[in-house]
């Protein structure tokens, strides 16, 4: 009976001692790979064991294993077809690299929700008060309207491929590379939607709107207020500057208070050789690294979706887009493995809804090259 219980105790001993010496093993071979600057083969970063986003792309991503990801729906239409939700952090990833690319994205304002429908209202004429004495009656006053915003959206994807080998191998970085195709496919195609797009099936740009040279006080509801240059397809002959000041004024003082310029790189080139009458540049670089440029003392965002100047057209917008400006976007992206369509390449079908429209029309102007 002691001999028995002799064993058991000697076994025990030894698989824990056996235990201890592959803990030390394992512990000596990740030194040696930190040394050797070899990366994890886990594909985790900084150390931290996320098992979300470790299934997502290790098992997911490189192996096309299903069990462990979680599993959404990303169509409003059929509960069937189905899509896997990006882990926060690759999709943190995707949106700091789609408000790189995507010049609106970075002063609009972006809002995240969770459904596929998004409504604003916007006080037309704000809070209505009046006067009294201290013992005075107290009449009712008016109310003000309310207007209903609902952003056009529409379903933006990306389809991606890369070759079943590069999945498999290790080193590389999957989880980076499909972020940065999604990103700027994404980019590209959103840019231009926030600019000019249509509203059918996608975001409805800013330029698209009914445009008029009335005022704040006297002008629809929707439409944007633009300044002509003074004349067809280009700057008036004498102080082109001058209607550059009068769009900058004709933004009223509260939206002033951070607008911005946006224009692309061809009406920039002509604005930036203007001096004024003392021989001064009126557009300045940016003084420190990753301060944008100013012009008039107001940043100058270059957005290539804005049209060349011509005869008519709307080059240069001036404004608070982040109270003129609205984006509504679900909050997840939905990537869906599809290995068969292509072989030997793996297609990553990926899909964000996005929405977008002017919710206050006070806070955009537009300058149009035009003699009035």
């Amino acid at each position: 009976m002691t001999e028995v219980v002799t064993d058991g105790l000697e076994g025990a001993f030894d698989a824990v001692l056996q235990g201890e010496r592959i803990a030390a093993l394992e512990a000596q071979l990740g030194a040696m790979r930190v040394q050797m600057g070899r990366p994890a083969l886990d594909g985790v970063k900084g150390g931290e064991v996320d098992p979300a986003r470790g299934a997502f792309v290790e098992r997911y991503l490189r192996q096309g294993l299903e069990a462990g990801v979680e599993l959404k729906s990303f169509s409003g239409a059929s509960g069937a077809a189905g899509g896997y939700a990006v882990p926060r952090e690759i999709d943190q990833l995707i949106g700091s690299t789609l408000k790189a690319i995507s010049p609106i994205r970075g002063i609009a304002n972006v809002v995240r929700t969770g459904t596929a429908g998004y409504r604003k209202l916007v006080s037309a004429g704000g809070i209505v008060s009046g006067w009294a004495s201290e013992t005075g009656a107290r009449a009712e006053t008016g109310t003000p309207s309310f207007n209903e915003i609902a952003p056009p959206s529409g379903e933006l994807y990306a389809n991606p491929a890369a070759s079943q080998a590069m999945l498999d191998d290790a080193q590389f970085d999957v989880e980076g590379w499909l972020a940065g195709e999604i990103a700027r496919e994404f980019g590209q195609a959103e840019g231009a939607a926030f600019v000019t797009g249509n509203g059918t099936n996608k975001p409805k740009g800013f330029l698209t709107y009914t445009t008029t040279s009335e005022a704040d006080s006297v002008r629809a509801f929707g439409s944007l207020q633009y300044v002509a240059s003074g004349a067809a397809g280009g700057f008036a002959a004498t102080n082109p500057q001058d209607k550059l000041i009068d769009l900058v004024q004709s933004l009223r003082t509260p939206y002033r208070q951070g607008a911005s310029f946006v224009m692309n790189s061809a009406t920039l080139a002509a604005i930036r050789k203007m001096k004024t009458s003392d021989g001064a540049f009126i557009w300045q670089p940016g003084l420190a690294a990753g301060q944008p440029a100013t012009l008039l003392g107001y940043p100058v965002v270059e957005a290539e979706d804005m049209p060349d100047i011509a005869a008519n057209s709307l080059s240069i917008a001036f404004g608070n887009f982040q109270a003129g400006y609205v984006i509504a976007e679900r909050s997840d992206t939905s990537i869906l493995r599809d290995p068969f369509s292509n072989k030997p390449f793996v297609h990553f079908y990926a899909v964000k809804r996005i929405g977008g429209a002017v919710a206050n029309s006070e806070a955009i102007k537009l300058m149009k090259f035009s003699a009035s």
